[in-house]
């Protein structure tokens, strides 16, 4: 086993190849999207950076998702970008695992990070008098480095593991980056026992951060209910609304990709579902933090303002 886990030494990335008489197409919508992408999330990053207006936890959490999301696409589009330009699909064995390590380990972090997202938002509704004390600067911190830590631990184990299995051929990955379901179809033997072990632990970091937003969720709803005024409900709502927006794309599709057989995966479809939670879910994120919130569309607003006396 150990003889045949060396015989692969590079893999190819099929991805859009076939769809031979696009590839300029694809390469110029990529390329104008990688950008927006990058350019919509460093603009948030830098509002929430320099805004006194945007310090409270919530806005600490955005700066880290939009960070997060610049560097999740990053880890798929350019490579992506560059075989669409050259047509050399290939890429080394070692390429491959550390692109599969940094796409689960960012992904990862996000899930947990939606979910401090949404205790944030239960402590504020729900617990206002108390708001300062549950997400002090301190606990904060603590929830940002909780996320990023399990990101890396979720990308290492299941790398390591997967990696660690023997590929003896076929090297064609039905797929435009090293996703772990087209990878494991790749193995050689049964993998039936691993697969198994993978789906449980995707099922865990997916299903509990997801369970957690649930949970806040169930509870702000209860409270917003309460709420006398409709004006009032409306408000709570508000603070709400784009958060969860985002859980549902992000969640909606992990869930869909990663807690299934790899007996289900279809080369065809699924890599354009990939490509919503990949490359889609990053650019829009920017899009509805910024037109679904009035205190970064305020901020925004003032940053042009400030811009404005400067340039004449």
């Amino acid at each position: 086993m150990g003889t045949n886990s060396s015989l692969v030494t590079e893999f190819v990335l099929v991805g859009f190849s076939r769809l031979v008489h696009l590839q300029s197409i694809l390469f110029s919508l990529f390329l104008v999207v990688y950008l927006l992408t990058v350019a919509g999330n460093l603009l948030i990053v830098a509002l929430v950076s320099t805004d006194a207006a945007l310090q409270s936890p919530m806005y600490f959490f955005l700066r880290i998702l939009s960070a997060l999301e610049i560097c999740y696409t990053s880890v798929t589009v350019p490579l992506l970008l560059h075989h669409l330009l050259t047509g050399r699909r290939q890429i080394p064995r070692s390429g491959c695992a550390l692109q599969m390590f940094f796409f689960l380990f960012f992904g990862a972090t996000e899930c947990c990070l939606l979910a401090a997202m949404a205790y944030d938002r239960y402590a504020a509704i729900c617990e206002p008098l108390r708001y300062q004390v549950l997400l002090s600067r301190r606990v904060c911190v603590q929830l940002a480095g909780a996320a990023w830590s399990c990101g890396a631990l979720v990308g290492l184990g299941h790398t390591s593991f997967i990696f660690s299995l023997p590929f003896c051929g076929p090297n064609a990955v039905p797929h435009f980056f090293c996703e772990i379901q087209p990878v494991l179809q790749l193995v050689c033997g049964d993998t039936s026992l691993n697969e198994l072990q993978i789906i449980l632990a995707a099922a865990l970091i997916i299903l509990c951060p997801f369970g957690l937003i649930l949970s806040s969720y169930g509870r702000i709803l209860v409270t917003i209910f309460r709420i006398p005024s409709a004006a009032g409900r409306r408000k709570a709502f508000s603070t709400c609304s784009s958060h969860l927006v985002v859980v549902s794309l992000f969640y909606g599709t992990a869930i869909f990709i990663y807690i299934r057989p790899k007996a289900s995966y279809d080369p065809t479809t699924d890599p354009l579902l990939s490509l919503f939670y990949a490359v889609i879910t990053p650019i829009l994120n920017p899009v509805i933090y910024s037109l679904r919130n009035a205190d970064v569309k305020a901020a925004l607003k003032r940053s042009i303002q400030k811009m404005g006396p400067a340039e004449i």
